[in-house]
């Protein structure tokens, strides 16, 4: 893979609820020179105890009461973004919207880097569709556990990986 795309960071949040400063896991998977070097899972106290999606990813107010609120969960994640060209995510406008969210409530500056959307990516390269991220996962047999915050940046990590192997680069 070239240099164009390396090195990115893939990135995936499970929310508590529709808000989407709820986060209440990520996972950031971190790519360089074609290759996965680094992994970060983090479960993530929000704001508040409401959690309606845990029939979706299976994480309860009980298993992040404990846990660190957002700010020091991104901070302590800071390291494995450092010197990425942008971070890339499966439908990354909803990751996007809970970074950004996460970061003003929290008092933090929204990080500048792009996006990728690997929804997108798998539309232009492959013409795969529908782009649910398992019914791309499964078009390019990459394994994947759906709503679990690591499997779902690891395998939008390596579709990019394999975009990027096929000539695609970010525009």
């Amino acid at each position: 893979m070239s240099a164009v795309l390396d090195p990115f960071v893939a990135i995936d949040f499970e929310t508590a609820n529709e808000r989407p400063d709820s986060a209440c896991a990520v996972a950031l998977v971190r790519v360089e020179e074609g290759q996965i070097v680094r992994k970060e899972v983090c479960l993530i106290r929000p704001g508040s105890e409401r959690f309606t999606f845990t029939g979706i990813h299976g994480i309860t107010w009980a298993q992040v009461r404990a846990e660190r609120p957002f700010a020091e969960v991104w901070a302590a994640v800071q390291d494995i973004v450092a010197g990425a060209r942008h971070l890339a995510a499966h439908n990354a406008s909803f990751d996007k919207r809970v970074l950004r969210a996460c970061c003003e409530s929290a008092g933090l500056a929204v990080p500048a880097l792009p996006f990728v959307c690997t929804v997108q990516v798998a539309r232009r390269v492959w013409n795969i569709r529908p782009t649910r991220l398992p019914d791309v996962c499964r078009a390019l047999s990459i394994g994947l556990k759906h709503h679990d915050a690591a499997s779902d940046a690891e395998a939008c990590a390596r579709i990019l990986v394999e975009a990027g192997q096929r000539g695609w680069r970010p525009s």
